[in-house]
Formats: structure tokens, C-alpha cells, sequence
């Protein structure tokens, strides 16, 4: 069965394994989940589990959202995401999804949006390398130096490294390994970092490595 999860991200911390080595690990509020939708072929033309997570005030609905939640008889939730597996059999409208969903020793892909820099330079956003600092280079020692001839091709390719917006963007971390499950407080423990801030949302699933 395939599994998929919509968390908030807590923050990271470290455990101990049974031999005493430290393990960091990010710690997700995953879940409670609810699956909101079902999409079918016959209707929609894909196949998929549409998955909520966290409440939703009645004041904070919009009405074609509050028409989606009624037509299926479920709880107004924050997040919705949905989740294409090959088999949608075993879940149906109204289901709950916990953190025991997962257990340890999965492997997962996890999703988020990583933390938004602003406006950055070569060095930070690419990891170029600082220009010298002497003779004759002036006060440019952390500029993007030269972007193309001038002769051939006459232009800058698209897609050079250059200064710009650095993070904010979607980012999937592949093949993390679930060190901890506490079923009873809906938390998961991953080994290693996932992208984006504490408070973040962020996106289980089985791992495409496994």
C-alpha cells in the first residue's frame, strides 16, 4: 500500500540509538490527516487520494471550498494535497491518517518549501569563488566576473549562474530514513534535514529509492 502524509515541520533535535551514537533527526507533527477527495478516472480522468491537514475555521472558508467540504461530509481543513498512487482502493472519504501510518525504518521522499533568502549574490547563492583581492581587481572581490565572449556566440546562454532570488522555491530531500514513530502524539522522527522553516508544511511519502 502506498502512503502519503501532510506535516508540520517542529524542528530538529538528536536521539540515541540502542549502541549510544547520536542521530540528528527533524521531528513532523504528521497528522492527524484526513482524506477530503477521492479522484477517479471516470470522472476526473487521474486517480488520486485528495489528503487534508489542520483545522479550518467556517469564518476562513471561501464558498466554492466550503461546497468541496460539505459535498463529501468532512471536516473543513488548512492544507490539501493530493497524492497519486497506483492503487486508491484501500482509502475512501473520511478516513483518518496518523503518524503510524509510517514506521520506523521507512524510507521516505519529503517536500517542502525551502527557506526564502532574498536577493543574493554568486558566492552565497552558487558558491562561486571570491576574485583576487590584489593587484589591480578593485573592490569587486566577490562579483560574478565574466558572463560570455564577446565575439562568439555575441550573447549570455540561458541558465548562466548569476546573482538573484535565492531559496523560497520546492524542494524534495529523497530517501530519508524514519528514525522515530510516536503514534500517540502524531510525531515522526527523520533522520538527517528537511527543507523549509520550523512551522513549516511539509510532504511524506514513500520514497521513489526505496
Amino acid at each position: 500500500m502506498q502512503k502519503g502524509l501532510i506535516a508540520k515541520k517542529i524542528g530538529m533535535t538528536q536521539i540515541f540509538d540502542e549502541k549510544g551514537n547520536v542521530i540528528p533527526v527533524t521531528v513532523l507533527e504528521a497528522g492527524p490527516c484526513m482524506v477530503t477527495a477521492m479522484k477517479t478516472v471516470e470522472n476526473d480522468g487521474y486517480a488520486a487520494v485528495q489528503i487534508g491537514f489542520g483545522d479550518l475555521k467556517a469564518k476562513h472558508m471561501t464558498k466554492p471550498l466550503e461546497g468541496h467540504f460539505k459535498k463529501n461530509n468532512v471536516a473543513p481543513k488548512k492544507v490539501l494535497r493530493e497524492f497519486r498512487f497506483e492503487d486508491t482502493s484501500k482509502y475512501e472519504v473520511g478516513q483518518l491518517l496518523k503518524a503510524d501510518t509510517f514506521a520506523e525504518g521507512d524510507r521516505v521522499d519529503v517536500t517542502g518549501t525551502s527557506k526564502g533568502k532574498g536577493y543574493a549574490g554568486v558566492i552565497k547563492r552558487w558558491n562561486f569563488q571570491r576574485l583576487k583581492e590584489s593587484h589591480g581587481s578593485g573592490p569587486v572581490a566577490r562579483h560574478g566576473g565574466s558572463i560570455g565572449s564577446c565575439s562568439d556566440p555575441s550573447r549570455v546562454w540561458k541558465g548562466k549562474k548569476m546573482a538573484g532570488h535565492l531559496g523560497a522555491e520546492r524542494v524534495t530531500v529523497q530517501n530519508l530514513t524514519v528514525a522515530k514513530v510516536d503514534a500517540e502524539n502524531n510525531l515522526i522522527a527523520v533522520k538527517g534535514a528537511v527543507p523549509g522553516p520550523n512551522g513549516g508544511t511539509v510532504i511524506l511519502r514513500d520514497s521513489c529509492k526505496a
